[in-house]
């Protein structure tokens, strides 16, 4: 395929940035969306000029690293696949590609197409944990039983990966449905009951305190989602939110 990319180029997080044209060839429908990026960065680079600059890790799906909007969409056309399971033959000869950074306050960029998103880490940090013995006297991981249900409930929100597409689908860049996901993994069992007051009060604080927007109820972000988070999570989250505020 002969393709047209437009990618985001931006020296820093205080210089401006500006979409720049980028023409490629040779590209085969059983690249991934990254392998395309690595074949123009080694084209650059042999013409002695500044290669792209993304994030990446596993190239597996599962550290969300890989973030990118391609042509206005989070991780690109396809449905619950990060940008490294995108492939190009979900694109055709001849097209244009639009290439972006995710969108967000909360999300400043770094250089290029790599945001900071440290936002998230620290929200989980406010409240993301559960108390556990290790002195020694340590429960059995099977001693408490659990109902199915809000096992498989528990396991669903944990899949999230902490990617960001959620807050970069969002007309308002709300951040809801990740924090949600966090909360939700611990309410549903009895391990995360302890801290269950606690958490919802400080993640949803600190989830404020990093400029993230309001959720009003799109959709936008669970459809982007490359795990499929549900919106269940977001209603789970408000119920533990006004349970822990009655209880003051």
């Amino acid at each position: 395929m002969k393709l047209t990319l437009k990618i985001w180029r931006q020296k820093n997080s205080k210089a401006k940035g500006e979409l720049k044209t980028y023409p490629i060839d040779g590209i085969e429908g059983d690249m991934s969306f990254l392998e395309m990026l690595d074949v123009l960065n080694e084209e650059l680079i042999n013409k002695g000029e500044e290669p792209v600059v993304f994030d990446h890790d596993c190239r597996e799906g599962i550290c969300g690293a890989c973030s990118l909007q391609i042509n206005g969409e989070p991780h690109g056309p396809d449905r619950l696949i990060t940008t490294c399971q995108l492939h190009m033959r979900m694109f055709n000869d001849g097209d244009t590609i639009v290439i972006e950074p995710f969108r967000a306050k909360a999300f400043p960029v770094i250089k290029d197409l790599v945001v900071d998103r440290t936002s998230f880490e620290r929200i989980q940090q406010a409240g993301g944990y559960i108390s556990v013995n290790t002195s020694g006297n340590t429960i059995d991981a099977n001693s408490i039983p659990v109902n199915k249900q809000d096992a498989d409930d528990s396991f669903n929100a944990a899949t999230c990966i902490g990617c960001g597409a959620c807050v970069a689908a969002c007309k308002n860049a709300s951040a809801m449905l990740f924090t949600a996901a966090k909360v939700s993994q611990f309410a549903l069992l009895p391990q995360g009951k302890v801290e269950a007051t606690e958490r919802v009060l400080n993640m949803v604080a600190q989830m404020d305190k990093e400029g993230f927007g309001n959720c009003t109820n799109t959709g936008a972000c669970e459809i982007e989602c490359p795990k499929g988070i549900s919106l269940e999570n977001i209603a789970r989250m408000n119920r533990e939110y006004l349970s822990a505020s009655l209880k003051g």
